[in-house]
């Protein structure tokens, strides 16, 4: 196992060591804008003094914003107050807002123009929120004032909070392996460990550029963000997939690493008109937070001319815990690699989780490292039955080699795996049954060949109603993110359940 030295301090002192030693390089591009390490330093503590009037440390702050430079600025504002920032996808929509502000507990909510009217339909459910700071043209309403108004007066000098690195720095929600979504309580000590493993196992460096396409809400953007930060990279801030602009932002700026997800990838292998002369200068792309069809990968490769190779981690890892080494030789496909720095892997037995299994032989693989989170947030239980004595329970399935590469084929069946996100059935389940028609439900992912799972859901209609699959699919599109739209329904009598009401998924998966 490699080991690294990690500084022990705050999240906000790795960027500003590298604003130290790269002042005048381009930190973020963003619609041909862009900011230099030092400028980014400044304006994240404009922002960060702006914001502290009625704040504490731990105090949460609730980031609702599409992907662009004022995302990350918050970000790291947070950071240097000792305030925990709450990612939010720019996708929910008033159920989803109202459960994570409320849950989190969020004094101080961060949105954009854009997607204020969907704040201002809960706002009057968001009790504890203190002050909406709005990017963009700002509404005249209650609690609201204008991002530009809180830097506007703002000190660009370092706010003088001490902020420990033991400390809660993020707080972004996953589902984990079951239930409702749940805060993940990650501290500064682990973003600035994962930080420096993924960035070291990928040997990034200062001139190396990439896209940002991802949400920043999502972990895997939380990490592009915080490579950059620590490595002194260039990001090309993208509001969303587009490949035509990801081509020309890749030739325009030299990029030379894709991050990518499943559907990217069919994108780059199917696409008309593209050939490696448009990727020259990419060096490598990395799959992650979701499987990969190696065949996938090697119609890019040979299209395309670089290298694809996988990471592997979760929300709960701040994410990552695998990557594959970068030696072409040393490169598998069906693996999503070795353990990163300091990371420890096992896999045991699926009844029991105690029993530690042999190389070759399939379980669930469970870690250990620094990145692992401090646990849920307000959920003791579940903590308890995800981290078993260090070790995290990943929830997913699979096994080692005898050269410590990591192979994942499977995942405990209650998730569904969309695109990059993870969807609790029981999140979809409980929203159908607001359905005044709707007796009974269960949801279940079905194969999908872009997204790799999506939700179907089995309904009992009310005795006497008729539902039809289009109304349906408005009535739930009005009530959460688009990612976890139903697309395949089925009516039934009734709904498998055990003795116990747990409903059993298996059975409907084989039906």
């Amino acid at each position: 196992m490699s080991t690294l030295e990690y500084p022990d301090v705050p999240l906000h002192d790795v960027m500003r060591a590298t604003a130290a030693r790269y002042p005048d390089r381009p930190a973020i591009t963003f619609k041909g804008d862009t900011i230099t390490f030092a400028q980014f330093d400044r304006e994240s503590n404009r922002l960060a003094n702006g914001l502290a009037v009625g704040l504490s440390s731990a105090d949460r702050i609730s980031l609702y914003l599409p992907n662009g430079p004022q995302y990350e600025l918050a970000f790291y504002a947070a950071s240097k107050l000792g305030a925990i920032a709450c990612p939010m996808n720019p996708s929910y929509r008033e159920r989803e807002i109202r459960y994570q502000v409320n849950d989190a507990g969020s004094k101080v909510m961060v949105t954009h123009a854009s997607l204020w009217p969907f704040v201002d339909a809960c706002r009057a459910q968001l009790g504890n929120v203190e002050r909406f700071v709005v990017v963009g043209e700002s509404p005249r309403a209650d609690r609201v004032v204008a991002y530009d108004e809180i830097i506007g007066g703002a000190s660009s000098n370092a706010p003088s909070v001490r902020v420990d690195p033991s400390q809660l720095v993020a707080l972004p929600y996953s589902s984990g392996t079951t239930g409702l979504p749940k805060g993940v309580m990650l501290t500064h000590r682990n973003l600035v460990c994962n930080h420096m493993q993924f960035g070291s196992a990928s040997r990034l460096q200062a001139d190396d550029v990439y896209p940002v396409y991802l949400p920043l809400s999502h972990i895997y953007g939380v990490a592009l963000m915080g490579l950059a930060m620590w490595s002194g990279a260039h990001q090309i801030i993208m509001e969303r997939f587009d490949l035509e602009a990801l081509v020309k932002i890749v030739q325009e700026h030299d990029a030379t690493w894709l991050h990518v997800v499943p559907p990217v990838l069919l994108a780059l292998a199917n696409a008309p008109g593209l050939d490696a002369s448009q990727f020259r200068t990419v060096k490598f792309a990395l799959n992650a937070a979701a499987p990969l069809a190696p065949d996938v990968a090697r119609r890019v490769e040979q299209r395309l001319g670089f290298r694809v190779i996988q990471a592997y981690g979760l929300t709960e890892a701040s994410p990552d815990t695998h990557l594959s080494p970068l030696d072409p030789d040393r490169i598998k496909l069906e693996s999503v690699g070795v353990p990163v720095a300091d990371t420890e892997q096992r896999v045991v037995d699926l009844e029991t989780g105690n029993i530690t299994l042999s190389a070759g032989e399939t379980g669930e693989i469970i870690v250990r490292g620094p990145q692992v989170m401090k646990g849920y947030w307000n959920a003791p239980e579940d903590t308890a039955r995800t981290i078993r004595n260090g070790w995290l329970h990943t929830g997913d399935i699979g096994w080692i080699d005898d050269r410590g590469y990591a192979f994942i084929v499977d995942r405990k069946k209650e998730m569904i795996k969309c695109k990059a996100f993870s969807i609790a059935p029981a999140e979809l389940e409980a929203a159908l049954l607001e359905h005044p028609d709707i007796v009974d439900c269960a949801v279940i992912g079905v194969p999908d060949d872009e997204a790799g799972e999506v939700p179907k859901a089995f309904v009992v209609p009310r005795k006497g109603c008729t539902l039809d699959a289009e109304s349906l699919t408005v009535f739930f599109s009005s009530r959460l993110a688009g990612y976890k739209a139903i697309r395949h329904w089925q009516f039934t009598d009734a709904i498998p359940r055990t003795p116990s009401g747990k409903i059993l998924r298996r059975t409907l998966k084989q039906s």
